[in-house]
């Protein structure tokens, strides 16, 4: 069994992505629920399904497969909820690769940051751009996104 342990943060917004590597993300859930999800994504040329378990502290079950890219297109009709569209820039800082998903369409203008761990005590150095740390924040999950757009958050609250 695969498991995630991750810290997940908000980015401040004057962040300017400083990447060799970038990757055009469009991703959608087949199933999400509070004990799992299914999502099926496309990253540039490659499609991946990944079915990940309840979030317990930081971490949680995840298994992730390669796809044919046409399956992976025809599931994403089957999804549900909306397509979510973002740019990943990977970025290493003090030894740890943090991943930064730069939000497109309905959800344009956030700005998350995650950094894997390989303990759920694992001690990281923050770096500059980063704003608030929202790890135990359902609403940042990519599921709840997709259902929940950040573009209606601030009518909300």
């Amino acid at each position: 069994m695969g498991v995630e342990i991750e810290r997940k943060f908000l980015v401040k917004k004057e962040f300017v992505p400083n990447s060799d590597e970038r990757i055009k993300i469009t991703q959608a859930y087949l199933c999400s629920s509070a004990n799992s999800t299914v999502r099926v994504r496309l990253a540039n040329e490659k499609a991946f399904i990944t079915v990940k378990g309840k979030t317990v502290g930081l971490s949680r079950p995840e298994y992730e497969y390669e796809i044919p890219y046409s399956d992976a297109m025809g599931m994403i009709e089957l999804s549900e909820g909306a397509v979510l569209e973002k740019v990943r820039y990977i970025i290493t800082f003090e030894g740890k690769k943090w991943e930064v998903d730069v939000f497109e369409g309905d959800n344009k203008g956030l700005i998350i940051a995650e950094c894997e761990l390989n303990s759920e005590d694992e001690q990281i150095k923050l770096p500059e751009w980063i704003d608030e740390e929202v790890s135990g924040a359902n609403r940042y999950h990519n599921s709840y996104l997709s259902i929940n757009p950040f573009k209606y958050w601030e009518s909300s609250n």
